[in-house]
């Protein structure tokens, strides 16, 4: 099975320099593809072929500047998103999902986009890793390649692709690996815990073998609140869609707390299973709780918050 680990980039000038460059070369090479895929889909109702893309922009100048295996990889996920709308659209005509599928759309003009080098194209020298970059980057910085450290709990031998991930910015490196497969512990599928999620009882869980938990969202709520205290009294007397660099900085500290928080609470619920032999997880599910229930609205905010953060669970 893949994993993946995350490591923020360093406060380096000239790096960030070159992986701003990067990522916004990727996101104007995304929305190429998304145009061609829009207009091939609008005008004649197919659907992108894996390679269609790298044969229609192999030649433009945003394909060239990335190295060849990096744009190759963008334009691919680009038409796999395709193939899975069309495949939705198919789902939902034959009644199999309720809500209509949205094709994909643009990305904001600005941006930066993910860029992602498999495993062929990246080296290992010295106990670092070899990222090279294309010939128009060659000849604008000067370099041919940039060198970042090699993780030091990971092996280069199970490395299957490295990202540059641009995010509130920031930059994180994401390292895609090969994880042995622990054997699955022998649970009892009949053995069921059941978990209802709310605000202040984060997760309550009971199970039929006459064990319960709940794991406590307080901690989680206050952090949440002074996160949107915080964005109010910035954005006050502010334009709409008004952004900066010190809501950045916050909402990129919030997002780790947050994912932090979830990941410790799964590790509790997992736990439990595994020494009760539980091997059945059934998590509650309203259809329509967002926007169709009257709880007031400071408890309707804190509840939409909270299911937020159950939708982003890994």
């Amino acid at each position: 099975m893949y994993s993946c680990q995350q490591v923020l980039v360093g406060k380096n000038p000239e790096l960030i320099a070159i992986l701003t460059f990067l990522c916004e070369q990727s996101h104007k090479l995304t929305n190429m593809g998304i145009y061609y895929g829009r207009q091939l889909f609008f005008k004649s109702h197919k659907t992108l072929g894996k390679y269609d893309l790298e044969k229609v922009y192999k030649k433009n100048n945003h394909y060239k500047i990335l190295y060849s295996q990096a744009a190759q990889q963008i334009l691919r996920t680009v038409a796999e998103s395709f193939r899975s709308y069309y495949g939705l659209i198919i789902a939902y005509r034959e009644g199999k999902i309720s809500d209509r599928p949205k094709i994909p759309n643009y990305r904001k003009k600005g941006g930066m986009a993910t860029v992602s080098y498999p495993k062929q194209a990246l080296k290992l020298k010295d106990n670092q890793i070899r990222i090279p970059l294309g010939n128009t980057c060659k000849r604008w910085f000067g370099v041919d390649s940039f060198l970042i450290p090699m993780p030091s709990n990971l092996e280069f031998s199970s490395l299957k692709e490295l990202r540059i991930l641009p995010r509130n910015r920031c930059f994180y490196w994401e390292f895609v690996y090969e994880k042995e497969v622990i054997v699955k512990p022998l649970l009892n599928q009949e053995n069921v815990l059941g978990i209802d999620h709310g605000v202040n009882n984060w997760l309550t869980c009971v199970s039929n073998v006459n064990t319960s938990l709940i794991v406590d969202g307080k901690q989680i709520k206050s952090m949440n609140r002074w996160y949107n205290k915080q964005v109010s009294t910035i954005k006050e007397n502010q334009p709409q869609g008004f952004w900066s660099n010190k809501l950045a900085a916050i909402t990129e500290i919030r997002n780790r707390q947050m994912r932090d928080g979830i990941n410790k609470a799964a590790r509790i619920v997992i736990n439990h299973c595994l020494e009760n032999s539980i091997g059945t997880i059934v998590f509650g599910w309203n259809k329509g709780q967002k926007n169709q229930i009257e709880l007031g609205k400071k408890v309707i905010q804190n509840l939409y918050q909270f299911l937020q953060l159950d939708s982003k669970k890994e």
